[in-house]
């Protein structure tokens, strides 16, 4: 059956030889009406292929797992072992440790399952506008990625078996989950990445769960305070991804998905991301209210100077290379806020200031 999706909106131009309205068909069997001059299912090549030579096997490794986004696992250990630390009166280096190689291997696990899975299913193709995939270029099949996802995985459920231990049969149903849903991102009969629910599921994944788990794992407890952490952390993470889908808007459209970024079109999702920037504030506002230490989240709101020139550079961008940009400020926003909350709360919590 014949899918035809409206996408409104002026940003994404990719292609300039369009006319607004223009109507053509996608190289698969979805037909699209774009409204702005762009049309990525026409075969143009990567922006990031900018060669065919093969790179090495420790580049195509680095490029496979993505480095730049482990931030996004991180950031979150940071603020649970905060709130962990508060509450219990001991901080548990081991629990963070534990914790941070879990959630890095496991979203390097998915990333590299996406990887794979993107390119078997013709969503990263020769159109695609970000960053290179290593399947998608040829430089390693897909069977490897996927072998190395699961490695990945592995190590993921070997280190949170530590944290079993620790914090039993709550953490052993948390673990279980966050595994189900980084393999069912990309994976299984239909995955999340395809839909619109992707950034509620970065969102309680990479916030809500993993601020609460490790904070329990400190304290036994779930609190306000840890809901309030995961919310801080857990919305830049969204905005994240959702900038990327707004990026492959046209793109994902084509290859039959369902984002939220086609589902509200390019105006009305980067006003979407803007309003997830500005709920920050009453987060943090929120915490602060709690009283000492929380009060000391208020320095978070410093790293609001570097999300207002974000949005803006999000709200008027058109072309994919301003889109990447975007992505990598946002990750770098969101590991500034956590740092700056963490260091206001921790600077409170050692002061005894109530």
């Amino acid at each position: 059956m014949q899918v035809k999706n409206r996408i409104i909106g002026h940003q994404a131009s990719y292609v300039d030889s369009l006319r607004p309205g223009q109507e053509f068909a996608c190289p698969t069997s979805h037909a699209a009406t774009i409204v702005f001059a762009s049309d990525a299912c026409r075969g143009q090549q990567s922006l990031s292929a900018v060669t065919t030579d093969k790179p090495s096997r420790l580049a195509i490794g680095w490029w496979a797992i993505r480095p730049h986004t482990l931030p996004l696992s991180i950031s979150p250990v940071l603020a649970g072992s905060l709130v962990g630390w508060v509450q219990a009166g001991v901080l548990r280096l081991d629990i963070t440790l534990a914790a941070a190689v879990s959630a890095a291997c496991m979203q390097v696990g998915a990333n590299l399952q996406n990887d794979a899975v993107d390119a078997l299913n013709g969503t990263d193709g020769p159109d695609r506008h970000g960053p290179a995939r290593v399947t998608q270029m040829g430089w390693a099949s897909a069977g490897q990625i996927l072998r190395a996802a699961w490695l990945s995985f592995a190590l993921a459920a070997l280190a949170g078996i530590y944290l079993i231990v620790i914090g039993g049969l709550p953490l052993v149903v948390l673990g279980l989950a966050a595994l189900v849903a980084a393999y069912a991102y990309s994976g299984g009969p239909r995955p999340i990445s395809r839909g619109p629910f992707g950034e509620l599921v970065v969102l309680v994944f990479f916030g809500l769960v993993a601020v609460g788990g490790v904070a329990w794992l400190y304290s036994g407890q779930w609190s306000l305070p840890a809901f309030l952490m995961g919310l801080m952390v857990g919305l830049p993470a969204a905005a994240v991804l959702m900038i990327n889908n707004l990026r492959d808007l046209a793109s994902d459209s084509c290859a039959g998905r369902r984002t939220l970024a086609i589902l509200l079109g390019p105006v009305a999702s980067a006003r979407a991301i803007a309003l997830v920037f500005a709920a920050i504030v009453p987060v943090i506002l929120l915490l602060a209210a709690l009283g000492s230490p929380w009060t000391g989240a208020l320095l978070g709101l410093a790293a609001l100077l570097m999300a207002l020139p974000l949005i803006r550079s999000v709200v008027l961008a058109q072309k994919p290379e301003q889109y990447n940009r975007a992505l990598k400020a946002t990750t770098l926003f969101q590991l500034a806020l956590t740092l700056l909350v963490v260091a206001g709360i921790a600077a409170f919590h050692l002061a005894g200031w109530t």
